[in-house]
């Protein structure tokens, strides 16, 4: 069974609409690329996923509940994490605070602790500076502070939302990689993003979406060699 099922979504702003009726599915384990231009609905579909923007028509099932009219705050509680466009750090607090932030919902104070640790493991920059502001780190270090805040709350599905952005091509690659060792330790990605070429190469499916509407799905792979794809998004 999907662990994510998006059927004819629609969403407006104001009189403009985003999102034209859009259906996919995410199964558990897998990693699925949302790629297109700018402006083709890929964030509007994230936030309308979780919880932040309202739908005009369509359901969002996650984990076998109708979630489409859920808060988003319920969503982390039922193990739906979301890493926004922009990494939107808390600049003011520290890397060690914005973590523990990222736990909110969970009460197992000992497990939390052992998170921590992972977490410290997988980005051992953050625990170099995890009594630094989160403000003053790269780009890169805050991208990897938002996946870790996000990670924190113990998630069966994560949404990241450009995770590349703005990011030097080493940081880049580092990101990637991170993305395949998160799914590799189960945790099931939905992945928008840019950098198409990136995300079709670490992806198992993806769907294209362009003006609101998904034009083509398939394997990754699949995508990666379709002419219509490279002429549009793999081009150099």
């Amino acid at each position: 069974m999907a662990i994510l099922e998006v059927k004819e979504l629609e969403v407006f702003y104001g009189v403009i609409q985003a999102l034209k009726g859009i259906s996919f599915e995410v199964n558990p384990g897998e990693i699925i690329a949302l790629i297109g231009a700018n402006g083709a609905g890929k964030t509007t579909t994230l936030q309308t996923i979780t919880g932040l923007i309202p739908s005009k028509a369509g359901h969002i099932v996650y984990d076998g509940t109708d979630i489409t009219k859920m808060p988003g705050h319920k969503l982390v509680a039922m193990g739906m994490a979301h890493v926004p466009e922009g990494r939107r750090v808390f600049a003011q607090l520290t890397v060690l605070q914005n973590l523990r932030l990222g736990a909110y919902t969970r009460k197992d104070k000992g497990e939390i602790e052992d998170t921590l640790k992972v977490i410290y493991q997988r980005f051992p920059r953050l625990e170099e500076r995890k009594n630094q502001m989160a403000g003053t780190l790269s780009g890169g270090e805050q991208q990897m502070l938002a996946m870790g805040r996000a990670l924190m709350s113990h998630p069966k599905l994560i949404v990241m939302d450009e995770p590349s952005m703005g990011l030097s091509p080493i940081y880049v690659n580092e990101i990637f990689d991170i993305i395949q060792k998160i799914n590799a330790d189960g945790t099931t990605v939905l992945l928008v993003e840019q950098n198409a070429k990136k995300a079709l190469s670490i992806a198992h499916r993806a769907y294209v979406l362009e003006t609101g509407k998904i034009v083509l799905s398939g394997d990754a792979s699949e995508l990666m060699n379709d002419d219509s794809v490279k002429k549009a998004y793999l081009s150099e």
